[in-house]
């Protein structure tokens, strides 16, 4: 068995509360199985906690304070926790976020955007001033920062297996200016070639196809069970029930069998790239 490996407390408010419950639990004499008995919640979602990848709910903190007999401890600092991993990001999302730090590959459906992984500080800035125009400046320039810093997950030394399927319409209908979208999409290519990923366009003359519901993320961990994140308008749904996680990646593979060839779909995104800088209009 591989010697166990203890969250460092001192990275984040999350680390150290995930930290702090499993000092506890321990100290009571409960595996994750005994605390999370009662609590309707899995054992890999109170494990994902004591690593600081998941916020703690607050009827989850009231039951672990009942287990623990910790005297409302994990009640009153998940709040704190919870605004803490937040940052920039959605509430509905920041756990997402937190979790893309530790996956092991990153497989995306977009049908609409371009997915905050691949984006420039322009298409960002364009996607949240178009999708929230009330937002004030200040809370715009925060959250454009925060869907930046996530992409330095493409820095580290091994980084996710990384596979993404965009829209065509994506190409086609730029959200951005013409050179802003050229830069765009030369990003797109040279992080997919840097990182080895895979990138595949699913083109506009495939009119039924898997997905046709929204976009969607499948993220696989080396120590913890795989999970999928899907997004509406202002809401957004992780989800890590087994039998449904398969399911949507059994429909990620026949997304995949409908798209184009990877080299084939770099092409198009590169001779795009050119024509958005040559000021030719596309159709």
């Amino acid at each position: 068995m591989p010697p166990r490996k203890d969250p460092d407390a001192s990275a984040s408010v999350p680390a150290f509360y995930g930290a702090e419950l499993r000092f506890k639990r321990e100290a009571a004499g409960l595996t994750l199985e005994g605390l999370a008995e009662g609590s309707f919640r899995a054992v890999s979602f109170l494990s994902q906690i004591e690593r600081g990848e998941r916020r703690m709910p607050s009827d989850l903190a009231q039951h672990v304070d009942t287990r623990l007999r910790t005297d409302g401890f994990f009640q009153r600092r998940c709040e704190d926790a919870r605004k803490a991993r937040q940052g920039g990001h959605a509430e509905y999302f920041a756990d997402v976020a937190e979790m893309e730090r530790f996956a092991e590959s990153i497989e995306e459906w977009a049908p609409m955007l371009v997915p905050g992984l691949l984006q420039t500080r322009a298409y960002a800035e364009g996607v949240v001033r178009t999708s929230l125009p009330w937002l004030r400046p200040h809370i715009v320039e925060k959250q454009v920062t925060a869907r930046l810093e996530r992409a330095t997950l493409w820095e580290r030394e091994a980084p996710p297996g990384f596979w993404v399927i965009l829209h065509e319409t994506l190409i086609g209908k730029p959200l951005v200016p013409s050179e802003q979208m050229a830069d765009q999409l030369r990003h797109i290519s040279t992080v997919i070639r840097s990182v080895q990923g895979v990138l595949q366009i699913l083109p506009e003359t495939a009119a039924a196809h898997p997905f046709m519901m929204g976009m969607s993320k499948v993220m696989t961990f080396p120590d913890a069970p795989p999970v999928v994140y899907t997004e509406g308008l202002h809401s957004g749904q992780l989800i890590d029930y087994p039998a449904l996680v398969k399911d949507y990646r059994r429909s990620y593979d026949l997304l995949r069998a409908a798209a184009l060839p990877p080299e084939a779909s770099l092409d198009m995104i590169e001779a795009a790239a050119e024509d958005y800088a040559n000021g030719v209009q596309r159709h």
